[in-house]
């Protein structure tokens, strides 16, 4: 059984408000190409692509098994493709599982959303709830995450300030990321007056529309020498759901991610995350995410996110260095942002934006209303 799983390569265009000019079947065919290209792997049966695993959702992409029309795209009508349906770090654990049980040798994931083709975001998510209690009272992510943002804003100590500062920093950061959407600069002011989506989430405090497309590719440890002299190995990888009605979780506790973290920082021998870890990505959908993230992952004490804002941790822990989800990622490619743009920093290619001295990073993925679902991967150079 081999020991280690490698990500090989990485591959991903450009976020956009709309891309309008492509079908998402071209978004993801330029991801494939650029990890051909960069590679040399091939589609042979014997020596190379041994397994496909894909991302995508139903909803969004307007069609019933949505993963269907990604089969000639990634080559998956010679061989076996599994679709992930929650946030797409996932399909970066199962491909390591795969892996790991020498099953596969090779693995290709890629990933795509166009939330530009839907009407509404908010009357997507709102099919996550249950038919008959919260569906029919309009729940959808951002007012169940109002609810969220309110109760940890108060248990917190988290202001209108602290939250205006994480969306400066975010697209600020985001401004030196080649791949990030591109969206105006804003002043802490500007952020304070944005109008209200859900009390007490403002415009400026929720990610943007975005489209996007993300290709990875992994080996076992043997066969990365043959795609890469630079590979990056995963180490520790762990996802928990929550409760599934919102009305039965402590909207505060983190105990999704806590369990999460916990779990892949003992896989990866991680004692103590502040120390051991050099970069963190963190899946901030809406600002008062990154503090309640940053708790769950045990950067801060639990309660303790306006402090440790206001004592400089988003910088001192170098977070979000790519400008974060909340500048904006898709819904359900967040997570594969955040290892995507680990890999980078962990390879030295992250140009203005590098971190000195990252030897281990962390990318971490949510999906569901008040981060239901979590995954926490631990990468390493």
């Amino acid at each position: 059984m081999p020991e280690r799983v490698a990500i090989c390569a990485v591959a991903q265009i450009k976020n956009e408000p709309d891309i309008w000019y492509q079908r998402f079947q071209g978004m993801v065919f330029a991801c494939v190409k650029q990890i051909l290209n960069q590679t040399g792997v091939t589609f042979d049966l014997t020596k190379g692509i041994g397994n496909v695993v894909t991302c995508s959702d139903d909803v969004f992409d307007a069609r019933t098994i949505s993963d269907s029309a990604m089969t000639d795209v990634v080559g998956a009508h010679y061989r076996g493709e599994e679709k992930i349906a929650q946030d797409g770090i996932n399909g970066l654990g199962y491909a390591m599982a795969c892996i790991l049980s020498g099953h596969d040798e090779v693995i290709l994931l890629a990933g795509h959303c166009k939330e530009s083709q839907s009407e509404s975001r908010r009357m997507c998510t709102n099919l996550a709830f249950d038919p008959f209690y919260c569906r029919p009272l309009g729940m959808d992510f951002t007012n169940v995450n109002a609810l969220q943002a309110r109760a940890y804003m108060a248990k917190a100590g988290i202001q209108e300030e602290h939250l205006a500062r994480i969306v400066v920093r975010s697209r600020r950061n985001a401004a030196r990321n080649p791949y990030a959407r591109e969206n105006p600069t804003v002043t802490e002011a500007e952020v304070m007056k944005s109008p209200l989506l859900a009390d007490p989430i403002r415009e400026l405090h929720h990610y943007p529309v975005t489209d996007w497309a993300v290709g990875f590719l992994l080996s076992n440890e043997e066969r990365a020498k043959e795609f890469t002299d630079k590979p990056v190995w995963i180490t520790g990888f762990a996802n928990c759901m929550d409760t599934y009605f919102p009305g039965d979780k402590d909207l505060t506790s983190n105990f999704a991610l806590t369990q999460a973290a916990a779990r892949a920082y003992r896989m990866s021998g991680v004692k103590d995350p502040r120390k051991d870890i050099h970069l963190f990505e963190l899946n901030d959908a809406v600002a008062y995410q990154l503090p309640l993230w940053a708790e769950g992952v045990a950067l801060c004490e639990e309660g303790k996110g306006g402090r440790w804002i206001e004592e400089g941790g988003m910088d001192k822990h170098r977070v979000n260095l790519s400008g974060g989800m909340l500048n904006g990622n898709p819904i359900m490619l967040g997570g594969l942002a955040r290892a995507a743009e680990a890999v980078i920093q962990l390879r030295g290619e992250a140009g203005s934006r590098q971190a000195d001295g990252v030897e281990r990073a962390l990318a971490h993925g949510t999906t569901g209303a008040a981060g239901q679902h979590q995954a926490v991967i631990i990468l390493e150079k």
